[in-house]
């Protein structure tokens, strides 16, 4: 249990009936960490107090525990509740809540401002929140970055390039973690466009205090407080390789299209050159035709032959989302481990576990052929797995586009009678848990701080335990998505690879 306390007020609007608000919020923990957004939080309530010209209702949050502090709060604020953080309810109301700044200072000089806009499960804000933002820094003199990269002036040069695919990639691998990079990622889910703002103080030499930050806030809740609607005619589908520049969904979707199409094209050749279990049988003879005729009772076994290993294949995902919290009391009792590595050591029994399953359970099942039975497996196995990421590339294109950069090759490839040892090996390199770890050394990587091989496993374990821990409680749905839907699908294709 984690007890935390939110503290939070609200300037009415002179000039409106209190029907809508905007919020700046500051992440507090103990100690000294981000006091000097507090302290400008202070002082901005201090002057807006004296202003006007405000139509909207402003809050001044500070949060306990960061993230989850946000969420009691909006959960309160809101008076619902989606996870299982319990809070005592708000006693001060405001208006329905249109946009939100989070806050974070790392000392009182300011040399330039990082900006996160990665949610919850990949949301991402308006970009024409990120654009107001933008502006005002250029208008001020501060230098804004994104991915802590700053945008380049030789962006049209080969090195331009790079610099711009780098924090591409950043974006990408940070998106497709469904990990909020801020307290701003929990406020995208109720539809309140928000950022979060990180005050950096490093070598450069230009140099700002918390005047022109202030300025620089001032002036965007300003803008926001001149809104007479919701932000809605920019993108909320959009990549970032710089600040001053984006992709939109129109340019990035042909490419997961085409990773797609390797599945379409696949399923339709296997299905037009699917063996009948006609050509299984010897010729018959002209003058009998009877001798050819294949009743339908014979024909029947082939569905049924498929039903073991996907009900095999859907109780391991179950049990790879259920088992590793229901047995983190028993595995601290029998096992000198704490919970939180109970929890993970589960997670890879499991997972490993899964590919020694029996995978041969359908040959109880009398008739149909080897060749159709397997094919009709991977017919299933490759039309399930192109309908989950279809679905997945609209909620978070780059999650999925990862997933099918990894494993449309290998489940195309994949087949009994071909180069076992090379084919697992392939599909070994396409699973879930692979494209994780190798993930975290690329982002490490960009990042220009490579992580050794215990280092990237440790961070490895982290992010299984942080993701399963997120999913409970923020309501990640990156974990389910992994457990019950692809893995799933994976082992299909396991059995598939080892199919007799």
């Amino acid at each position: 249990m984690v007890h935390g306390t939110n503290v939070y007020g609200i300037l009415r609007a002179p000039r409106a009936a209190s029907t809508e608000a905007l919020v700046l919020s500051v992440p507090c923990s103990p100690g000294t960490h981000n006091n000097q957004a507090v302290g400008l939080m202070l002082a901005l309530a201090a002057y807006f107090r004296e202003q006007i010209y405000w139509a909207k209702d402003i809050i001044f949050l500070v949060t306990e525990h960061d993230l989850l502090g946000t969420e009691a709060w909006l959960e309160a604020y809101h008076d619902i509740n989606l996870t299982e953080v319990q809070s005592s309810g708000t006693p001060g109301r405001a208006g329905a809540i249109q946009a939100a700044i989070a806050l974070e200072l790392s000392s009182d000089v300011v040399t330039s401002f990082d900006v996160a806009v990665e949610g919850l499960n990949g949301q991402l804000p308006n970009l024409d929140l990120l654009n107001l933002f933008h502006a005002f820094c250029q208008k001020n003199g501060l230098l804004c970055t994104i991915q802590g990269k700053l945008p380049r002036s030789d962006w049209e040069s080969l090195p331009g390039y790079a610099h711009s695919l780098q924090t591409l990639a950043l974006m990408v691998l940070a998106q497709a973690s469904g990990r909020p990079r801020g307290d701003h990622g929990l406020f995208l889910r109720y539809r309140v466009q928000a950022l979060t703002l990180r005050g950096i103080n490093s070598f450069r030499q230009s140099k700002h205090g918390m005047a022109a930050v202030g300025r620089t806030l001032e002036g965007m809740f300003r803008k926001l407080n001149n809104l007479l609607e919701r932000l809605h005619q920019s993108y909320f589908f959009y990549l970032l390789p710089s600040l001053s520049r984006f992709v939109s969904i129109g340019l990035y979707m042909p490419a997961f299209g085409f990773l797609l199409l390797v599945l379409v094209l696949k399923i339709s050749f296997d299905s037009s050159f699917q063996p009948s279990s006609r050509s299984s049988n010897p010729p018959a003879d002209p003058y009998h035709p009877s001798a050819t005729s294949i009743s339908p009772q014979e024909a029947r076994p082939g569905l049924l032959v498929l039903v073991p290993p996907v009900l095999i294949c859907e109780a391991a995902g179950l049990a790879l989302y259920l088992l590793p919290v229901l047995g983190q009391q028993v595995a601290t009792q029998h096992f000198p481990v704490s919970e939180a590595e109970a929890v993970v050591l589960t997670i890879i029994a499991i997972y490993v576990a899964g590919m020694a399953l029996p995978h041969n359970t359908h040959r109880v099942l009398p008739g149909a052929g080897a060749a159709r039975g397997w094919l009709a497996l991977k017919l299933v196995a490759l039309v399930a797995l192109a309908l989950v990421l279809m679905a997945l590339a609209l909620l978070n294109f780059s999650l999925g586009f990862l997933l099918a950069a990894t494993m449309v090759p290998a489940a195309a490839a994949v087949q009994p009678n071909g180069p076992k040892v090379l084919l697992a090996a392939v599909l070994v390199l396409a699973t879930p848990a692979v494209t994780l770890l190798l993930g975290i050394f690329l982002e490490r990587e960009l990042l220009e701080v490579p992580a050794g091989v215990g280092e990237g496993w440790q961070l490895f374990l982290a992010a299984l335990g942080e993701g399963l821990l997120q999913h409970h409680l923020y309501g990640s749905c990156l974990y389910p998505l992994l457990a019950l839907g692809v893995y799933p699908l994976w082992l299909l294709l396991w059995n598939v690879l080892f199919w007799k």
